[in-house]
């Protein structure tokens, strides 16, 4: 049975070209323009230019991103949730 970790969620951005995001389940996508999240508190997206993962530690659920973002955007994790497959466990298949 895979067990939900709930941890403290904070997004923390900086001049809109740094930013860190705590309270991460896990990585669903990411390119250079657009970075999916699942988190506690729903998927977040961020959109953006030139985005790149420069740090990705999901035992302590914690990211930093850096480039030129855009815009943050929450929604339901529920689908997600009830697929059952990461974007980890689909590239390491």
């Amino acid at each position: 049975m895979d067990e939900i970790r709930t941890r403290a969620h904070k997004v923390v951005l900086e001049n809109r070209s740094r930013g860190t995001v705590t309270g991460i389940q896990d990585v669903v996508s990411f390119d250079e323009n657009q970075i999916v999240l699942d988190t506690d508190m729903g998927l977040l997206t961020i959109k953006g230019k030139n985005l790149h993962v420069s740090r990705l530690t999901l035992e302590k659920g914690e990211t930093d991103i850096d480039g030129s973002i855009d815009s943050l955007a929450y929604s339901s994790n529920e689908a997600y949730r009830k697929s059952g497959e990461s974007l980890f466990s689909r590239l390491f298949k």
